[in-house]
């Protein structure tokens, strides 16, 4: 499944909170980082799943997606922590 946020954090910030929420927030499914480059991350845990994660500024936000099979709701959890857009109505 992928999904998507945008906030007003800058790309470093998500992605440095995505290693330490997966790591920590979620201990019966944790993942750990894989590979990463400046803009995106890949996190691998149980059974060898994956979170494929990028995260790039446009228009002012930072813009995120994620894919992912097994960690649909960690996933979900993790993108809802992420602080709105400044000016957004939600």
């Amino acid at each position: 499944m992928i999904q998507h946020a945008q906030t007003s954090l800058p790309p470093a910030e998500v992605l440095a909170r995505a290693k330490q929420f997966f790591a920590e927030r979620v201990p019966h499914a944790a993942a750990y980082p894989e590979k990463e480059g400046g803009t995106w991350l890949v996190l691998r845990g149980q059974g060898g799943e994956e979170i494929a994660m990028a995260a790039l500024p446009a228009d002012g936000v930072t813009r995120v997606r994620a894919s992912t099979l097994l960690f649909d709701q960690a996933v979900s959890r993790f993108l809802s922590t992420l602080p709105a857009p400044v000016g957004s109505a939600t």
